[in-house]
């Protein structure tokens, strides 16, 4: 039976429905603060707990429900006859019920607040409560989320109770907020890369069809602090997102915003099929589109200037699953969205370049973002690169930091005509992007030599100037070989392995 529900809310959604519920079963309700008065004014018989507990609010609100009377309420064990009888002895009436939903840390830490304001958005005495109540589920009913309301009235109206089922779930989902709660306040304090735990915030956005596979379940979830592109983003267009959606969205928006200048990239199977530059969108697109004629069939388009209604007309000559761009021309919107499937995404937030995490099995590896490009321009050959082939150097260097390893991307005029990747050695891309390109001139490649083969390859496709980190001891192999066949080579110093 449920006699006595203790009511503490900071989101008061759907508050009024279940309190009427709760005192038309003959519930007394017991409350605190804003909570008392809300329901107070809304004509609810509600107790207040400082009645209770005959203790007053205190430390503006920071102490109210910290007391003993309302966790022996909470805890007492219900089949326990020394648990009653000492609760009994000291005037104790159980809690049947425990209706909290915590200060919003997760909204409040992005707001642009005082660290001293943001600390006060820490719950202590709404955290307190619910534990308590999540252990003694048994006996105990906690709901913390507004959408479990009609759920809860709907048990007890069909069935007189909350059957143990739906009361360890509800307690279940005390521990799981609590953990995310916890996470996101050790964060903002601790302000640590690489904390003795890690605790990762994360909050579900939707249940996905399938994951990578149509056997694989899928859901996406979203960081609960912090802003950021995957997570910021308006769908305007189309079908829900897919697992492969979002792992491509990310890769396409990340690449393009590499570029100052104006860029379109295509991206399939999570790697760049073709990058440009542009001096207008239409023209950006038309040379991605080059690239690789083939592969951004079925891909992924992505701008980093406002769409135009010249560009839109071309890229739906064929079939794109997603087109991503900070903005629409009004026009543009429409012609894109005679396509009723094709997923529309405005997203106006930039990469964040966070800490980046990938789970094997047992374990979670960590690592700072791959957000520097070079460390030393070095020219390691007797023949200079011109100034513009240096400029195409730089512009493959910064596709390749998004291509799997082993990475090989040939330029001409900004367009990634060849990329080669995701080969256990170096030459095999080599070869794909060479060929692929066809007339390319200049050469990147994310990591060092550690033959001449690949600058023998480059020879003979005319490549006029490598770029690449350096570092293997073999180097002078490569050198000698580009300054026989007058190719200019640049060393980075910073190698951008992709895994």
């Amino acid at each position: 039976m449920i006699n006595r529900a203790l009511i503490s809310v900071y989101n008061k959604d759907g508050l009024l429905e279940l309190a009427q519920f709760l005192r038309s079963k003959g519930v007394e309700l017991i409350s605190t603060g804003g909570t008392y008065r809300y329901l107070e004014q809304n004509n609810i018989e509600v107790t207040e707990v400082s009645k209770i507990t005959g203790f007053d609010e205190i430390l503006d609100g920071r102490v109210k429900t910290l007391h003993p009377i309302i966790h022996s309420g909470i805890l007492a064990k219900r089949d326990n006859k020394e648990h009653m009888d000492t609760i009994a002895k000291k005037n104790i009436l159980p809690i049947d019920m425990v209706v909290v939903n915590l200060y919003p840390f997760f909204e409040k830490v992005d707001e642009d607040i005082t660290f001293e304001d943001k600390v006060e958005f820490i719950d202590i005495g709404g955290p307190t409560m619910i534990r308590a109540a999540a252990k003694n589920f048994k006996d105990v009913i906690v709901v913390t989320d507004v959408n479990d309301y009609s759920k809860l009235i709907e048990q007890i109206d069909s069935k007189g109770d909350v059957p143990y089922d739906f009361r360890k779930k509800l307690a279940g989902k005390v521990f799981n907020l609590m953990s995310a709660y916890d996470g996101a306040i050790s964060n903002f304090l601790l302000e640590e890369d690489y904390p003795e735990y890690l605790s990762i915030s994360y909050k579900k956005m939707d249940n996905l069809r399938y994951g990578e596979n149509p056997h694989q379940s899928a859901a996406y979830y979203t960081a609960t602090a912090g802003t950021a592109p995957m997570k910021d983003f308006t769908q305007l267009n189309g079908k829900q997102l897919s697992y492969n959606n979002i792992k491509d969205m990310d890769i396409a928006w990340k690449v393009v915003n590499e570029f100052e200048e104006i860029c379109c990239v295509a991206v399939k199977h999570n790697t760049p099929c073709g990058v440009a530059l542009g001096k207008d969108l239409h023209e950006a697109y038309i040379k991605t589109y080059e690239c690789d004629s083939t592969s951004i069939f079925g891909g992924i388009i992505a701008v980093n200037r406002k769409l135009d209604v010249k560009t839109a007309e071309e890229i739906c000559k064929i079939f794109v699953e997603i087109v991503i761009a900070p903005d629409f021309d009004e026009e543009a919107l429409k012609i894109l969205m005679k396509k009723k499937n094709l997923r529309i995404i405005k997203c106006i937030v930039k990469p964040t370049n966070s800490m980046e995490i990938a789970k094997v099995d047992g374990g979670i590896l960590v690592q700072s973002a791959d957000d520097k490009l070079v460390e030393d321009m070095k020219v390691v050959t007797d023949k200079e690169p011109s100034k513009e082939e240096i400029d195409n150097l730089i512009f493959g260097m910064k596709v390749c930091k998004y291509v799997k390893s082993n990475a090989i991307v040939v330029v001409k005029d900004f367009m990634a005509k060849g990329i080669g990747g995701g080969q256990v050695n170096r030459i095999w891309p080599t070869c794909h992007a060479l060929d692929r390109a066809g007339d390319g001139v200049v050469l990147a490649s994310d990591a060092f030599f550690p033959f001449n083969d690949v600058v023998c390859e480059a020879a003979k496709y005319g490549i006029k100037a490598i770029i690449q980190p350096g570092g293997s001891v073999r180097d002078k192999d490569s050198i000698e070989e580009c300054n026989k066949n007058e190719i200019s080579m640049i060393f980075t110093g910073v190698r951008h392995f992709k895994h």
